[in-house]
């Protein structure tokens, strides 16, 4: 096994803007309907005025967009991002070969949290009776504190009322082994990957101060995922 390089770990806590905390929650859940979820959580700390300067329907969105950035940068190109008016399209190089459909994605901005949601639509990974049922969402929650120089944010990703291609073809044993395992992984990476703060702008910029705005929570679909 490689041995991990020291100095490039002291190197990225120097960069580090903030301290990441991933917490320990199950990996997945099962409804009698075979449906499936998932959720993983991080708890980000960071300096109050750092925090108080991105907490912005504009930085929920870049928060969206870093997503799926980081998505295409660890399949190291393999997995793309295709943005239409009403879709987002995870594909597998190109189409026709598109893993998952999502409609366009819808967001929701308050004093204490923020939510981009991503209904699912279709794909290859989506088991084909039970299209159209679930979704992915990433959460912000900003947490109450005593007003000191640092202030938390607890960032959820988490996958409702997915039905996977391989747990209805070949079992969930397998599914847990592959698909899930692999989006766990990436998952806890990109909440991980938060430490720097390197919030990629967004390509649509709904909510950028450039653009007329509309409140977030009345206007879905508007946001760049």
């Amino acid at each position: 096994m490689r041995r991990r390089d020291p100095r490039a770990a002291l190197e990225r806590r120097r960069r580090a803007r903030a301290r990441v905390n991933v917490l320990p929650v199950p990996r997945s859940h099962c409804e009698p309907d075979g449906s499936i979820g998932s959720r993983q959580v991080a708890e980000v700390t960071l300096p109050r005025p750092e925090l108080d300067r991105i907490w912005s329907p504009e930085y929920l969105e870049r928060l969206a967009r870093t997503y799926w950035r980081f998505l295409s940068r660890v399949s190291l190109g393999l997995l793309r991002v295709l943005y239409t008016e009403s879709s987002r399209e995870v594909v597998l190089l190109t189409r026709p070969f598109v893993l998952l459909r999502f409609k366009a994605p819808e967001y929701d901005f308050a004093a204490d949290r923020g939510t981009v949601t991503w209904p699912i639509d279709r794909g290859l990974l989506v088991a084909r009776k039970r299209r159209g049922r679930g979704y992915l969402r990433l959460s912000v929650q900003r947490r109450e504190d005593g007003g000191g120089p640092e202030a938390t944010a607890v960032v959820t990703s988490e996958v409702v009322n997915f039905y996977p291609t391989l747990a209805a073809r070949f079992g969930r044993f397998f599914y847990d082994q592959t698909q899930l395992r692999i989006h766990v992984v990436v998952t806890n990476a990109f909440l991980r990957s938060l430490a720097n703060l390197d919030l990629e702008p967004s390509v649509v910029g709904a909510f950028s101060p450039a653009v007329p705005q509309r409140s977030p929570a009345a206007s879905p679909g508007r946001g760049e995922p």
